[in-house]
């Protein structure tokens, strides 16, 4: 008889709680979070300002560990994840992608690109080499030395997510990811998070835009530091937005000639 086994999980969350401030000044930004996102999921968090979006993606991204609660990556307890393995994860496992960007100024595209691959003890000339072809993936292989600020909003936000996937991370962690770009840049980086989700990497964005999340596999709504709504979203396909026969063209009839 087969034995059938569930998937661990990506991220497990059980009564995640996080806290600002003491006594009458203590804030709950996230307040008794029970989440599950398993491997390959396309996550958008929606929610108001302050409801506790971008505390819980940080969290996620082991950039907080102040919590109470349970938090599991890949089945294992990060309380009992070393601070040194918790960086290598960060570095390796996880990518991230920032509404500012957080490009250095004083270096160039390739040489911010490169960044993370310090931490694995890559060498200057093959760092260069690994940044130049996730560049030409992106169509930004022409502007390798040009300096962040000769770049237009759309081309910064693509450096920073080639600067995310350099190391190959199976985890993306988006925080508003098009909130400073127009609707066309805004469109380009969609397809780009999208094209990962379809190779299999697990994304979570955070977003006030509802119109991006089309691109999601799920929606998630954060209401005063609780989860208020958790679906996924439905999307009518293009063939079945036009009812009745197809519409063909009519040809001109030719008027003949008297001779």
């Amino acid at each position: 008889m087969a034995i059938t086994t569930k998937k661990t999980p990506v991220i497990k969350l059980r009564d995640l709680e996080k806290r600002f401030g003491i006594g009458d000044a203590e804030i709950i930004a996230l307040d008794k979070i029970n989440l599950t996102i398993k491997k390959g999921e396309f996550v958008s968090i929606m929610g108001p300002s302050g409801c506790g979006k971008t505390t819980l993606l940080n969290i996620i991204g082991l950039l907080d560990s102040s919590f109470v609660g349970e938090y599991e990556l890949d089945g294992k307890s990060v309380d009992s994840i070393s601070e040194y393995r918790q960086a290598r994860i960060r570095s390796q496992q996880i990518g991230f992608v920032f509404q500012n960007f957080n490009l250095i100024p004083r270096l160039s595209v390739i040489e911010n690109v490169a960044i993370p691959l310090v931490y694995k003890g890559i060498p200057h000339t093959k760092r260069l080499i690994i940044a130049s072809d996730i560049l030409r993936n992106f169509h930004l292989n022409e502007r390798e030395y040009y300096m962040p600020y000769q770049l237009s909003g759309g081309q910064v936000q693509r450096v920073a997510i080639a600067r995310a996937l350099v190391n190959e991370p199976s985890i993306i962690l988006a925080d508003e990811p098009t909130g400073n770009l127009d609707s066309r840049a805004s469109h380009i980086i969609m397809e780009e998070l999208s094209d990962l989700h379809k190779h299999g990497n697990t994304i979570i964005m955070v977003t006030h835009n509802p119109r991006l999340t089309t691109y999601s596999s799920r929606v998630i709504t954060m209401l005063d530091g609780q989860i208020d709504t958790d679906t996924k979203p439905t999307v009518e396909p293009v063939e079945q937005k036009s009812k009745g026969k197809p519409k063909t063209k009519r040809r001109k009839k030719q008027k003949r000639k008297k001779r």
